[in-house]
């Protein structure tokens, strides 16, 4: 691995803020501080060096493997357009949120078992860990999952329970498509499954207990989504998921916060000004102290942007709105190696124009994983 020196740009350093300071990377880990280094440099003049950016719930991914109902393109094909897209936009680490559920197509055990053995067969730059999307229905493929878990390849288990939901949508027949066409079946035949899938709600609980005791025996970080009620949230504490994952009402995610759980909303919400679906504003939860990492859930770049956006609004200096993609979601997920720049940790850092907002450079485990048109390199 080559020896790194990122030098002349103005670097976020924790507590001390935004500090003019060298940098050197030894095999792939930060070396030191303001000091010298040989091999190759990186000019950071006029840049801001921050720490990659850490994603525990992203699904766009989806896209590049379904782009369109029923469309479906080779695996380690979409992966690798995601990586792509995922270091061009200054994400180091992300936990992909693969929705392992009873419906066929995009999100079906077959699907699951695609991307998995892919992620396991492919080189990686960014690192892509699984954050499995449990559907608590799908008691069908629950010995698959507790069998990746036991195995290592889960790396974040969220309780999801879309279901109800899910039925609710077939009464209408513009929605219910939808569903149907993701799974590549006639609406029919989806109504007939999702209707066998309901009947089964007596064994839901069970399993749920089970998966639950497997990721605490596994020491494995959990969340529960779309929490709705303080009692929702009371009950997936009770499972071991310290994490709530887009409360559906501010209430939820300050009672979340009081029990010193965090709380996750997405990137998207801040960058278009609310919740495309009508929720909490991330942006206002955040300045209220509730909401504690944010996530691109279904677009990447709205990240680094949120960022910017928090600062802007007057109660968060960049610094503190940066931690809500670094520190903290590294924090949650217990990755004590990354999230901050610091003597020791990962070299995972992201070079961004302040003017412009464009980033300039990702390096992501000492390797330049991308870099833009006019940024300067020396050997």
């Amino acid at each position: 691995m080559t020896d790194m020196r990122i030098a002349g740009g103005t670097v976020l350093l924790g507590a001390d803020g935004l500090v003019a300071t060298d940098i050197t990377i030894r095999e792939g880990m930060i070396d030191a501080l303001d000091g010298g280094g040989s091999g190759l440099t990186l000019d950071a003049a006029g840049l801001l060096v921050l720490p990659g950016i850490v994603d525990l719930h992203g699904d766009a991914f989806e896209r590049q493997m379904q782009p369109r109902p029923g469309v479906n393109f080779p695996v380690p094909l979409a992966l690798a357009d995601t990586e792509a897209q995922l270091l061009a936009n200054g994400i180091t680490t992300a936990y992909h949120g693969v929705t392992l559920s009873w419906e066929p197509g995009l999100r079906s055990a077959t699907a699951w078992r695609a991307l998995l053995d892919a992620l396991d067969a492919g080189r990686w730059t960014c690192d892509m860990r699984v954050h499995l999307r449990w559907e608590a229905y799908n008691l069908d493929a629950l010995d698959m999952a507790l069998g990746d878990m036991e195995a290592g390849r889960v790396h974040l288990l969220a309780f999801n329970d879309h279901t109800p939901s899910i039925l609710r949508k077939l009464d209408d027949p513009i929605e219910g498509a939808k569903y149907a066409g993701r799974a590549g079946m006639k609406m029919p035949a989806f109504q007939a499954l999702a209707d066998r899938i309901a009947a089964r709600a007596g064994e839901v609980p069970a399993a749920q207990q089970r998966i639950a005791a497997a990721a605490r025996a596994a020491g494995m970080p959990m969340a529960s989504h779309d929490d709705d009620t303080i009692e929702a949230r009371t009950h997936f504490r009770s499972l071991g998921a310290r994490i709530c994952e887009f409360p559906m009402a501010e209430t939820v995610g300050r009672e979340a916060v009081r029990q010193g759980d965090n709380v996750i909303m997405g990137s998207p919400n801040v960058v278009r000004g609310g919740s495309h679906l009508g929720w909490a504003s991330a942006a206002v939860m955040a300045e209220a102290g509730v909401c504690t990492v944010l996530t691109s859930d279904y677009y990447y770049p709205a990240m680094a942007q949120a960022a910017f956006i928090l600062a802007e609004r007057g109660v968060f200096d960049l610094a503190r709105a940066w931690t809500l993609i670094s520190e903290n979601p590294a924090r949650a997920a217990g990755l004590t190696d990354r999230g901050t720049i610091a003597v020791g940790k990962r070299a995972d850092l992201v070079l961004i124009d302040p003017g412009t907002r464009r980033i300039a450079a990702t390096v992501a485990g000492g390797r330049i994983a991308h870099l833009s048109a006019g940024a300067r390199l020396a050997g």
